[in-house]
């Protein structure tokens, strides 16, 4: 095989791996490139930490039910104010109604406490407490 070019290649892939030699350069390349990622990761992350504080609206009302339901759990409930009209009132137990219904995999609990809510808005109040 001595007419065909093969003895020189032959001598590439018998060099050791501990016996090529990486250019400083691109050694040098590779560091620096570390080094302004590691600056920009820092420099980011104490810009994220110094941002001013976010007002954190609290979207749901947190706690239980009251052992007797007031007007203001009453609206907060139906996500309305406890002077809203009448029909805005009937809107809005439509509204929450729908979402939570038992025919549509909703709870029956919270959906005597949303008839109960807008009974106690409406002026409608049963004196009687909830089934549940």
């Amino acid at each position: 095989m001595k007419g065909h070019g093969i003895e020189k290649h032959s001598a590439v892939f018998r060099t050791p791996f501990h016996e090529c030699k990486t250019s400083p350069l691109v050694v040098g390349i590779a560091f620096a490139a570390a080094a302004y990622a590691g600056r920009y990761g820092i420099q980011a992350w104490q810009a994220f930490k110094a941002r001013p504080p976010t007002v954190r609206m609290r979207k749901f009302y947190e706690g239980g039910f009251q052992q007797k339901m007031t007007r203001r759990e009453a609206a907060l409930i139906l996500g309305v104010r406890e002077s809203t009209p009448a029909d805005k009132v009937r809107e809005a137990h439509r509204r929450v109604m729908v979402a939570n219904h038992p025919d549509a995999g909703g709870s029956h609990y919270l959906a005597s406490k949303i008839n109960e809510a807008k009974d106690i808005i409406l002026g409608k109040s049963r004196n009687s407490d909830s089934a549940f």
